[in-house]
């Protein structure tokens, strides 16, 4: 019988291998095609005066004044003396002069979000990267951790993953306890200022098993080593996002550990309401068990966000209701449409935020904005609500 099954090895392991290659050449051809594709090749996102002085807190003309008496250098023009734009660097840059940076302070906790659904296709990678992209650009220290061997987000930064990386550039090393006593080796710079990177690739997928046979010879501290790491990089951020596998496994209970805020992605259809449902009585089973052992997580805010909504759809106006109804104020106000503009950016492996004109329509992109900048708008407040140094301005905006 091990002589057949030997024989038979080749013909089944040929066309899988086949395969492969072939879906691997399209993804690089993909990159490759897609303009800048490359993440090291990138460009920031550019802002006009007016965008930037918006973000900054202060007027076009403070920003002229600070130009002309040299505070800040002014920014290349065209042949015909208009302003290129502002790059989000050269943003942050006057925040620094003007006294804006909206950092929190040392005594703040640092945000550690996992946005988490067990059932794939809901939107949890695109929300996670427009959410790491959107906070970077309102001026705070981002990092955004991939910890899917399929690799979602990392690809939209630009990344085929299993070509342009290696396993020890992922998380792998650190939850295999390699010796590593912080994640700083795994930071990589994007080109979005003020936003890190740990990637991950296909090789993630073996530290499923080898943690979960671990923690089954009694390694139950391996739960905390994920939390540990994003602890030895906290003080350089004001927000670390979590991108988990879509399944209650070892990196994904790692990920419940280690967080502090939690963002459920729910698409109003009948199939992912009752398969979150079903997440959700199986996040309180889980979560009941780790309190049982002292491990429960401390979650200062849990949100859910219909996700991939198209409201043309009368079934879904229906379960955007029910969906309400149900979640209360749990529930983020803005859902996140289903919009053409998401669909073109990211089959170019990019994302809405990088783009200076609109891949579909202005109209359109325009829609696609207010709705993704009113969900992060959202989830930006529940973080800076949990920060005692962000009372006072929070008050003065109306928020407290």
């Amino acid at each position: 019988m091990s002589n057949v099954a030997e024989a038979a090895a080749p013909s089944l392991a040929g066309p899988v291998s086949q395969l492969a290659r072939r879906a691997s050449a399209v993804v690089e051809n993909l990159r490759d095609s897609a303009r800048a594709a490359r993440a090291g090749d990138r460009r920031e996102p550019l802002f006009s005066i007016s965008e930037a002085a918006d973000l900054v807190g202060r007027t076009p003309a403070a920003i002229r004044d600070a130009e002309k008496d040299g505070r800040l250098p002014e920014p290349p023009r065209t042949e015909t003396n208009r302003r290129v734009g502002y790059t989000l660097a050269q943003v942050n840059d006057m925040r620094g002069v003007f006294g804006t940076r909206p950092w929190r302070k040392l005594e703040d906790p640092c945000a550690v979000i996992a946005v988490q659904n067990f059932k794939g296709g809901v939107g949890k990678s695109t929300l996670s990267v427009h959410l790491a992209q959107y906070m970077a650009i309102q001026g705070y220290r981002v990092a955004l951790i991939d910890c899917d061997s399929q690799a979602s987000s990392t690809t939209l930064f630009g990344y085929v993953p299993d070509l342009d990386l290696t396993e020890d550039q992922t998380l792998y090393p650190f939850l295999r306890e390699d010796d590593k006593r912080s994640l700083d080796y795994a930071l990589l710079d994007t080109h979005f200022d003020g936003l890190k990177l740990i990637p991950a690739n296909l090789h993630l997928f073996q530290s499923e098993y080898e943690l979960a046979a671990r923690m089954a010879r009694g390694g139950g501290g391996l739960l905390d080593r994920l939390a540990q790491g994003i602890a030895s990089i906290a003080d350089q951020f004001d927000v670390v996002i979590l991108d988990p596998p879509p399944a209650l496994g070892a990196i994904s209970l790692s990920v419940l550990r280690a967080a502090n805020a939690l963002v459920i992605p729910v698409p109003p259809t009948v199939m992912d309401f009752s398969s979150t449902a079903a997440f959700l009585t199986m996040l309180d089973e889980t979560l009941n068990q780790l309190a049982s052992r002292d491990l429960a997580p401390d979650l200062n805010f849990v949100r859910v966000v219909a996700s991939k909504v198209d409201e043309n759809k009368s079934m879904q106006k229906e379960l955007l209701a029910l969906m309400r109804q149900v979640f209360g104020l749990a529930m983020i106000r803005t859902p996140m449409k289903d919009s053409a503009e998401i669909d073109n950016v990211t089959a170019r492996l990019m994302t809405v935020y990088e783009m200076n004109s609109p891949m579909t329509s202005k109209s359109v992109r325009d829609r696609c904005l207010t709705y993704l900048n009113g969900v992060n708008e959202e989830i930006l407040l529940d973080v800076r609500q949990t920060w005692p140094s962000h009372v006072e301005r929070l008050r003065k905006e109306g928020h407290a």
